[in-house]
């Protein structure tokens, strides 16, 4: 045994810590040697260039990832569940509070567009967020935003239906975004100015797409509306919500034009969508000393909000705080979980957020 201090190698030994372990090499003087420290020096290259290439391997799976998590590609923030916990609060579970941005990346807004019953109410909370919730966004919710929006418009362009309702929500969005812009530097909008203008020219884009679309008649020759009976003209026309499409209606034939200035009819549109006492306020006559139902709906709609109505909506629990759509499962403790369940507008929506 060494005792202390004392070099326990034999002379002209030199041991070199490997990837395989320590190896002994014998310098030149000892008259042999077990391996050549050139070769050893070689090894040790080779090791350090797989070892740079793995880092860089590394490197480029890591920014893959970061690409993924950020959205780069045209596809929404994945999550397994399609609901969220909306908590107002830190607590011992759960640090900080839920946003808008959260929310609008966990739930299933991508799917939801596809859904006839769902579509309105998905283009009337990307009108809201466009209007005044924009700054609210972080920076891979808005890249959910605009994504989402893209395929509202593709959906649009293929199918040629709500065209109006996705330009307003387009002229809405640019009409935002230029009032923002302008206030660059003062930390209002998260990202690059280059890539705001950049989603303007393509929201300027996509309104020229719009405009250019030309609807066609069928092929076939079948039953049209104005083949039907009056009685049944008029029932059709009596179920649009919105004044604007009976008066586009009317300017397809003289004969529904005729059924559009019907009064009964704008009667009912004013009593629908207003209660009775703003109706009172904005009574207009006519010549013939009459309200004016038609003239009265436009100035309504200018003074009071519209009544909203959609096919499905998103549901809060009120016993787990979890938001969620109408049908999706989540993981509620309440005895009887639909009772519990309270529809939200897009405006309700909105003002979960706002702390």
């Amino acid at each position: 045994m060494p005792f202390l201090g004392q070099d326990w190698r034999s002379p002209g030994q030199s041991w070199v810590k490997t990837a395989d372990g320590w190896t002994r090499f014998l310098d030149e003087k000892s008259g042999g040697f077990v391996g050549d420290i050139s070769s050893f020096c070689k090894k040790e290259d080779h090791n350090k260039e797989n070892l740079f290439n793995s880092l860089n391997y590394d490197v480029a799976a890591k920014k893959r990832k970061k690409d993924l998590l950020n959205n780069k590609a045209k596809i929404q923030y994945f999550h397994q569940e399609k609901w969220i916990y909306v908590h107002k609060g830190s607590t011992k579970e759960r640090h900080g509070y839920c946003t808008l941005g959260e929310a609008f990346n966990r739930l299933d807004f991508s799917s939801a567009i596809l859904d006839s019953r769902r579509f309105n109410y998905v283009v009337r909370l990307l009108e809201l967020i466009a209007k005044s919730q924009l700054t609210s966004l972080s920076g891979i919710a808005q890249k959910n935003y605009m994504n989402i929006l893209e395929k509202v418009v593709q959906k649009v362009l293929e199918d040629q239906q709500n065209i109006r309702l996705i330009r307003e929500l387009l002229q809405t969005l640019y009409t935002s975004l230029c009032t923002l812009v302008q206030r660059v530097g003062k930390s209002v909008l998260v990202g690059n100015i280059n890539m705001w203008v950049h989603r303007m020219e393509t929201i300027l884009h996509w309104q020229q797409q719009l405009n250019n679309i030309q609807i066609t008649r069928p092929a076939f020759k079948g039953t049209t509306l104005t083949d039907l009976p009056l009685c049944l003209q008029l029932n059709i026309m009596q179920r649009l919500s919105d004044g604007r499409d009976l008066v586009s209606l009317g300017q397809v034939a003289p004969d529904l034009q005729v059924l559009s200035e019907d009064r009964l009819l704008w009667k009912k549109l004013c009593q629908y969508h207003f209660t009775d006492r703003q109706i009172r306020k904005r009574l207009i006559l006519s010549d013939k000393g009459q309200l004016d139902w038609k003239k009265m709906y436009f100035k309504l709609i200018r003074c009071y909000p519209r009544k909203e109505q959609y096919g499905d909506t998103l549901q809060l629990c009120r016993h787990c705080h979890i938001l969620s759509w109408k049908g999706t499962d989540h993981p509620c403790t309440a005895n009887n979980p639909e009772t519990c369940s309270t529809s939200l507008s897009p405006q309700d929506f909105i003002n979960l957020f706002r702390f």
